[in-house]
């Protein structure tokens, strides 16, 4: 296993335990005693999902393979990335604050064997409710101390290439909506909504955009390298890498519930932030600033000296966002659009 830096700059591994993975499908459901179809209340994923019973319990079962999954196509994820990091203990590593709700999964599914079935508590009564209704100001604030304690547990973590896990490269997750991933959707017809939106929304932000951001943005969607080889330079940790509303929640016993895990890999903290201030616009009980702050001040309760990269790794996130986001921002109103394209000025100008 790699190693990992705490906050306290002590080497240690963040592996609580690993968990084997099951050889098929029919071995890890063959003690189910009822089975029957769940619609994901998210309603964006083409995957296939079941609810299962089991000892009594009601757990969700999820199928993934890249024939159904944009997002694991246009990274090359063959056999699930979060699969790879539930096995070897990575999700483990601050089960006091973090509850992944993953019990089992299984390898070998659909064409190749190149997908799982990913086994998880039925936590969908947990997930935050629906809608845009901003999340309560102390679950809020509670979701980002558990975040920012979950980076903290993982803080200096790097991947390995070459002895594993090999989760999502750290400048592919800046390369979801670059011209790459879509024009490998048109090739294949568009068989997801989301990128042939997408395509779509990019038209308009080169209409909206000031025209020297339109044209930076255009050149790092087409490479991202500047802009990771600047990110490298801060500091790195395990991110989960999706942390809007609808992929997470709060456990009975307080903690943060956090599902879906197929952005799992190395990154900057500061990308969960810019993630969430993009996508969960309406849900924010306080400003995007006041969220940033919330956030930072959590990582140094949780042994984090920010001092030195906070705003370098901050500046470079908000126009990361804005490269994998600014197509949804520019068919949105004018202030958000704007708000976005002033927070991703300092950040164009260090590179």
């Amino acid at each position: 296993m790699p190693t990992t830096e705490t906050a306290t700059g002590q080497g240690s591994a963040p592996v609580s335990r690993k968990h084997p993975l099951t050889p098929s499908v029919d071995a890890l459901l063959g003690g189910a005693e009822r089975r029957e179809p769940f619609v994901n209340p998210d309603g964006r994923s083409a995957a296939g999902f079941e609810r299962v019973w089991i000892d009594g319990t009601a757990h969700i079962v999820k199928y993934v393979h890249l024939d159904h999954d944009f997002t694991m196509r246009v990274s090359g994820d063959l056999g699930c990335r979060s699969v790879r990091a539930w096995a070897c203990g990575l999700l483990d590593a601050a089960p006091d604050l973090i509850d992944h709700a993953i019990v089992g999964a299984a390898t070998g599914y659909g064409r190749n064997g190149w997908g799982v079935a990913l086994l998880m508590r039925d936590v969908s009564g947990e997930l935050l409710p629906a809608g845009d209704s901003p999340q309560l100001t102390d679950e809020h604030a509670s979701f980002l101390d558990h975040l920012a304690g979950f980076c903290a547990a993982t803080w200096g973590w790097r991947d390995d290439p070459v002895s594993g896990p090999g989760l999502l490269p750290y400048a592919a997750r800046w390369a979801w909506f670059g011209y790459a991933a879509l024009d490998g959707e048109r090739h294949l017809g568009w068989p997801e909504r989301v990128p042939r939106v997408a395509t779509a929304g990019w038209q308009r932000f080169t209409e909206r955009a000031p025209a020297d951001l339109a044209w930076l943005v255009e050149r790092l969607r087409r490479d991202v390298t500047p802009l990771a080889r600047a990110l490298r330079q801060t500091p790195s940790c395990l991110l989960h890498g999706d942390v809007k509303a609808s992929n997470r929640g709060r456990a009975k016993d307080g903690r943060t519930v956090l599902i879906d895990w197929a952005y799992v890999g190395e990154g900057p903290a500061c990308h969960e932030l810019a993630w969430h201030l993009a996508l969960d616009r309406s849900r924010l009980p306080l400003s995007k600033e006041a969220t940033a702050e919330l956030f930072r001040a959590a990582l140094e309760r949780h042994g984090v000296q920010t001092d030195g990269w906070w705003d370098r790794q901050l500046r470079l996130c908000l126009l990361g966002a804005l490269v994998q986001f600014g197509w949804e921002k520019a068919l949105g109103d004018d202030d958000e659009f704007n708000w976005w394209c002033d927070a991703a000025r300092p950040g164009a100008a260090m590179l």
